[in-house]
């Protein structure tokens, strides 16, 4: 139900900009009506094309996803649970942290060339971080009366983070993965923009050079709805699994 009303602005917008289109047509060649972009999206999706792009972007966005995930997940963990291992690395971690992904596009290339072992790198390389600092966060607020009730009952470490740490804080890794996952899409898409000949990013770059411009809203208007589609899995499964383990949906200020 929410998802709907989520749709009912856009929809309106998408409806005024029609209507104007037909109106007043005096837009200019390069700007189509929605309906225009909806029947190129539409041949696009019949041939195969889009389907085919769709499936190499999602297979570099979910791969780069795994690997910042795991990786982010345990150094996360690593951090939360020791103080003096988080103030070691602040420095290096705060260095490389704010570094843009798409500059490690040169360096990708020499390591793996096109395909979609460089795009998954750097995508890896863009979620990584955000996971790591959710989940390092997360940790680090357990309640210590848990910690101590770890300590008293001689718990080993991986004893530890399977039956203390991670379900106190499953919530706050959902909203992790919920922000990794729309981060992997707008970086997939944009290696595919910047250097990498595969995927939606690409093919929205050859409708621009094909002048094409139906096609290119159409490639923009799919990665939003592919957005909007994997947000809302997420949301859905993020509500069944908290209400199997007994807990409340996180609320940390993201959308529904």
């Amino acid at each position: 139900m929410n998802a709907g009303k989520g749709l009912i602005v856009p929809v309106c917008l998408l409806g005024i900009w029609e209507i104007a289109a037909n109106v007043s047509g005096s837009l200019s060649d390069n700007v189509v009506p929605p309906s225009t972009v909806l029947r190129a999206l539409w041949g696009m999706f019949s041939s195969g094309i889009l389907l085919d792009k769709t499936a190499q972007t999602l297979a570099s966005a979910g791969m780069g996803l795994v690997y910042g995930a795991v990786l982010g997940l345990a150094g996360g963990l690593v951090l939360g649970l020791s103080p003096r291992v988080a103030r070691l690395l602040d420095a290096p971690i705060e260095l490389l942290r704010p570094m843009p992904s798409v500059a490690l596009i040169p360096l990708a290339m020499m390591a793996f060339g096109f395909g979609i072992h460089m795009e998954s790198a750097v995508v890896g390389f863009a979620t990584f971080w955000p996971i790591l600092i959710l989940v390092q966060g997360a940790v680090a607020s357990v309640d210590r009366r848990l910690i101590e009730v770890a300590d008293v009952l001689q718990l080993g470490y991986m004893a530890r983070v399977l039956k203390i740490v991670l379900p106190s804080v499953a919530p706050r890794l959902i909203v992790a993965l919920r922000l990794a996952i729309g981060i992997a899409l707008v970086v997939a898409v944009t290696v595919e923009i910047v250097a990498n000949p595969y995927g939606l990013g690409y093919g929205l770059v050859t409708a621009q050079v094909a002048l094409k411009p139906a096609e290119m809203f159409g490639y923009l208007l799919w990665v939003g709805v592919l957005g909007w589609a994997l947000n809302l899995i997420l949301v859905k499964t993020q509500r069944r699994l908290m209400a199997g383990l007994g807990l409340s949906s996180p609320q940390e200020g993201l959308p529904s």
